[in-house]
């Protein structure tokens, strides 16, 4: 039986979200044994009807912010030029949304699409086509999660060790900033002294870091959080001592935390998620302050551990403390201002 809705009216910007068709690239893994492939396999198929009916599931998501994942590039263009096409396609589905027809909510209110830091300067072309092809454009995401044992991530993921640290990757990066553009990270736990050497090189890129930072109870690092939680805590005090660092509340449910274990949809009530993720988020509200925080949903991905609904009921139970003032950084204000889109906001 679902949850009563806490808190119904506070209105939510989801800052981190997803639109895939996955059918092609699951038809390539004929078993799809890690637990990240077996999550997604659930949603393989997530636009705009199946984002329209989490987000009126009884939540004021008043609006979204899209992340990239690879969806819906251009197969008939340059290959650097082919992550285009999701930008353009999401616009697409923000321009539906923005026509009034499902109400005031609006999803994809800010873009963050991709382009291949690793071409150098040769990126920023990419980089000024990405705006082109969208006024709601403001970033890109280049994940860089990397491990020594290729378990814990799976077959999709690919990005070489050190990727932050490499100085053809850093050459494209300073152009986002002479863009005016914004840069999510997607790195793992062990990683974040890559992000740390990243964000003091370049103090005025605004960058964002995903999903907590990504602690790992996967693979061989299973059974490991509590023992890691001090290593993870300090480099995230770290990070937060950077003022052009932020952090997304969430990513927790991934299959990669096990937080919880089980899986898929996992089933569990908001008060008990509240406790399985409280110690990392509190820690990193902590650090970073509701100013440079915002929770987030990570769907589809996070279908793994959480419905929609219950996941934003463990995240109020979480928040449950704060001011009013605090919530509505924590929950819209500060995704409203960091991607540019402080118009869909209501008034405080």
């Amino acid at each position: 039986m679902p949850e009563p809705i806490l808190d119904a009216d506070l209105p939510i910007i989801d800052p981190h979200h997803h639109l895939w068709d996955l059918r092609p690239l699951l038809a390539q893994i004929p078993e799809p044994h890690h637990p990240f492939i077996t999550a997604v396999a659930r949603n393989p198929y997530y636009t705009f009807d199946e984002l329209h009916a989490e987000v009126t599931s009884g939540h004021n998501v008043i609006g979204t912010v899209y992340m990239e994942c690879g969806a819906f590039y251009n197969g008939d263009c340059d290959p650097a030029f082919k992550s285009v096409g999701e930008v353009e396609f999401v616009n697409g589905v923000a321009a539906q949304g923005a026509s009034g027809i499902y109400g005031a909510f609006r999803p994809c209110a800010a873009i963050i699409g991709h382009a291949d830091l690793t071409t150098g300067d040769a990126a920023r072309a990419v980089l000024e086509a990405l705006q082109a092809a969208s006024p709601r454009f403001r970033g890109i995401r280049h994940s860089a999660a990397w491990d020594a044992d290729p378990t814990v991530l799976g077959p999709p993921f690919h990005a070489p060790q050190g990727l932050l640290l490499d100085d053809t990757f850093r050459a494209g990066f300073r152009h986002l900033g002479e863009l005016g553009l914004t840069f999510d990270a997607w790195l793992l736990e062990p990683q974040l002294d890559d992000l740390i050497s990243l964000a003091r090189a370049f103090p005025d890129q605004p960058i964002v870091l995903d999903h907590c930072g990504t602690p790992l109870n996967i693979a061989s690092y299973h059974g490991r959080l509590h023992e890691r939680f001090d290593v993870w805590r300090s480099k995230i005090r770290a990070l937060a001592e950077l003022p052009n660092v932020s952090v997304k509340l969430g990513g927790l449910a991934m299959a990669f935390c096990g937080l919880p274990e089980e899986g898929p949809a996992a089933g569990l009530g908001s008060e008990v998620l509240a406790g399985l993720w409280r110690p990392y988020i509190e820690t990193c509200i902590d650090a970073f302050g509701p100013a440079r925080a915002m929770f987030e949903s990570n769907f589809p991905v996070d279908y793994w551990g959480a419905d929609y609904a219950t996941l934003w009921n463990a995240f109020k139970r979480l928040s449950s403390g704060a001011s009013a003032p605090e919530k509505r950084a924590l929950f819209a204000g500060t995704a409203a201002r960091i991607y540019g889109i402080e118009a869909i906001l209501p008034p405080a």
